[in-house]
């Protein structure tokens, strides 16, 4: 059964009107009957994102950006990994979304692999970790993310996941009644999202949850002062609003740059 509900759009509405009051639509479509959970962690997969986006949109245009000298749908740079891009055309708008293939841990994959130092809390030293080298399947997958990514950013259709959010708005908007979770911020980064799938946050069910373990994963494990700058530019608006994850970032800064 279809969630997207097309809303009237008055005759007299102008392009960005009519855009307007179909953002607001999408964006508040409520995902989820459309998740999978896996390893306690919730996703909303690519095919699912495109079918609501077919529904709503049905002439709507997407392609995969291919590399020109190659002809293949990722670009590389030898020294810090590959990407994917995607473009899309929703309602006479074109935009473009990006993604870099990555592993589950979060490290860029490269054509060839590579290792790196990671603090290990355990045995409180660091240690040596191996990033394999990526595969077509792995570039697969990043770029039906980089499509799910698309959808999003061109109709709203799952924004409030890149946003953090366990619901949409409307869905949320429950004066306090225990039927809907209330909704939390938490930061993941994309690259933590298996099978071609864009995540939304599980729930927090008890305080003992840190809804920020993900973002303080990653900058802990960083490998280098330029991973580490990337992770920043990738959540600036998370680490800039929360004092304590900006410390944090500038303690493993200073730990990088005297290694």
């Amino acid at each position: 059964m279809s969630n997207v509900i097309i809303p009237a759009v008055p005759a007299t509405a102008t392009a960005d009107e009519r855009r307007r009051i179909m953002w607001d639509a999408l964006s508040n479509l409520d995902m989820s009957d459309k998740v999978e959970k896996r390893n306690d962690l919730t996703y909303l997969s690519w095919a699912n994102a495109i079918s609501e986006f077919r529904k709503a949109y049905p002439s709507a245009e997407y392609h995969i950006v291919k590399n020109p000298n190659t002809g293949l749908p990722y670009f590389v740079d030898p020294a810090i990994g590959i990407i994917c891009f995607v473009e899309i055309e929703v309602d006479g708008v074109k935009s473009e979304a990006w993604l870099p293939v990555m592993s589950s841990a979060n490290k860029a994959l490269k054509l060839e692999s590579y290792t790196y130092q990671a603090w290990d809390s355990y045995k409180k030293q660091y240690v040596e970790k191996t990033v394999p080298a990526a595969t077509m399947t792995d570039i697969n997958k990043t770029l039906m993310r980089t499509l799910t990514k698309a959808i999003a950013l061109s109709t709203g259709i799952g924004m409030y996941i890149f946003q953090g959010e366990d619901f949409p708005e409307k869905a949320s908007e429950n004066n306090g009644s225990s039927a809907t979770p209330q909704s939390q911020k938490n930061t993941q980064h994309p690259a933590s999202q298996p099978q071609s799938q864009m995540q939304i946050q599980q729930p927090q069910t008890t305080a003992s949850i840190d809804p920020l373990a993900g973002i303080k994963n990653a900058i802990n494990g960083a490998s280098d002062v330029t991973a580490l700058m990337s992770l920043y530019l990738d959540h600036q608006g998370e680490i800039e609003a929360n004092p304590n994850i900006k410390q944090l970032l500038t303690n493993r800064k200073i730990q990088l740059q005297a290694a």
